[in-house]
């Protein structure tokens, strides 16, 4: 895999301002529901809005009983009301992989897809713990993949310990830059042999 071809991978999980982030995997949850609400209050706050206040529809009294309202009475703040609601539910949608969104089809309002996402893939505790104890092996197993960059391997890394600490796993200085300086490429072996010899690890920052 080239350069070029990782960072569009990257970019197409972790978003840009124009791209939305996607969640592709369930051990990627943590990451994306911090990123995702990140990306959906800059683009749009109302929509955000709309996620937590839930599906509201549109009614109105007849005969002494509430019915839905017909859309051609709407009016233009009760469409604006409904088109919000629709955009909410579109952009959690597009933020899933076409895998995932299939398993959630069931849901229509954003809302309700939110609230699912979160009972399935934060889950209980047990849930929780095993997914610590998975994030922190892959954070023992990161290690340089041959004809990667330098520039590439400190992105991944960046992700992993962000996704740690968001998911409530917090790493000291220490841990952080021994297990960088260790995965470097040969390349970089003198220089990490005068890092750790002339640097103090628990202040210094690397990545």
């Amino acid at each position: 895999m080239d350069s070029q071809t990782h960072f569009q991978e990257l970019d197409a999980v972790m978003g840009t301002t124009t791209r939305i982030p996607r969640l592709m995997s369930a051990e990627g949850f943590p990451g994306w529901k911090y990123r995702i609400e990140k990306y959906i209050k800059m683009k749009d706050f109302k929509i955000w809005r709309s996620i937590l206040r839930g599906l509201v529809k549109v009614t109105m009294i007849v005969g002494g009983q509430l019915i839905d309202k017909a859309i051609e009475n709407y009016t233009a703040e009760e469409f604006e009301l409904v088109e919000e609601q629709e955009r909410a539910l579109a952009t959690l949608t597009m933020a899933l992989s076409p895998d995932i969104a299939q398993g959630f089809r069931e849901y229509t309002s954003a809302k309700a897809l939110w609230e699912a996402l979160i009972e399935v893939y934060e889950g209980n505790g047990d849930m929780k713990e095993s997914r610590h104890d998975m994030l922190r092996h892959k954070f023992n197993m990161f290690s340089y993949i041959p004809g990667e960059t330098l520039e590439a391997q400190l992105q991944r890394f960046t992700a992993r310990t962000t996704d740690m600490n968001i998911s409530g796993i917090y790493l000291s200085k220490l841990e952080i830059n021994k297990k960088l300086l260790n995965a470097l490429p040969r390349s970089w072996d003198m220089n990490v042999v005068v890092i750790k010899k002339t640097k103090d690890l628990n202040r210094l920052t690397l990545a």
